[in-house]
């Protein structure tokens, strides 16, 4: 039987996030202000198929998948991205400084979005913030680092655009901000859990200094329409 994290996105959508949600039964994709992740159900050519048929023209999409798909030639492949899916497998709460943190907010989306172009944790758009919980540390009223919340297939929440300024590294920032959310997640209930490029070698070391462990590897697929279908 599948775990419901081997399908993340599309089975966010069909729980917590459906309300952010376009697309049909089995094809699923965020409202464009938000993400620009889809969620196919099997993930199957008759998926990719119908993906193409409902999206618009010049969309761009990050479908992730478990084991290695063959994207159809009607969708031009930008990149494959390997990661590994890491949850959280404590039930306290990890001792962290007790720093200043503050809950980002709309006035707060120039400086997320010009931290997460120059760090590039991964893709943020003008309303990636309405998925919640975005949380920063700032220095001289300087945004220098964030972490926010992003999938949530029930009852599972994801951590996500975990970054750092590059002027501001070796301050434990990442570890806090990792600490607050999963304090967040754990209290309602749900099981913190993330993804992370598999090459990101230090990126890992910390998520398990956290209590966080590897559940599988997976693939990120980032694609665009080539041509009409």
């Amino acid at each position: 039987m599948s775990h419901i994290l081997d399908n993340p996105i599309y089975n966010s959508l069909i729980t917590a996030h459906h309300k952010y949600s376009a697309g049909s039964e089995n094809v699923k994709f965020y409202n464009k202000e938000i993400a620009s992740f889809a969620g196919l159900k099997n993930n199957s050519i008759k998926d990719f198929e119908e993906l193409y048929k409902i999206s618009d023209a010049n969309d761009l999409f990050i479908v992730f998948s478990k084991l290695k798909i063959e994207i159809p030639k009607s969708w031009k492949l930008i990149t494959r991205i390997d990661m590994y899916q890491l949850v959280y497998q404590k039930n306290e709460i990890p001792e962290f400084d007790n720093i200043s943190l503050r809950d980002l907010c709309e006035t707060n989306v120039t400086e997320m979005t010009d931290l997460v172009n120059l760090t590039k944790p991964g893709p943020f758009r003008i309303r990636t913030i309405d998925l919640g919980n975005y949380t920063g540390i700032f220095e001289d009223d300087k945004l220098v680092s964030m972490a926010g919340h992003r999938f949530n297939p029930t009852p599972y929440t994801e951590i996500s655009a975990v970054c750092t300024h590059p002027d501001y590294l070796g301050k434990g920032y990442a570890y806090i901000l990792l600490c607050e959310q999963v304090k967040r997640i754990l209290n309602k209930s749900e099981i913190p859990f993330l993804h992370v490029r598999s090459d990101n070698i230090a990126a890992v070391k910390l998520y398990q200094k956290v209590g966080f462990e590897i559940r599988t590897e997976m693939i990120a697929y980032v694609i665009s329409k080539e041509s009409d279908f």
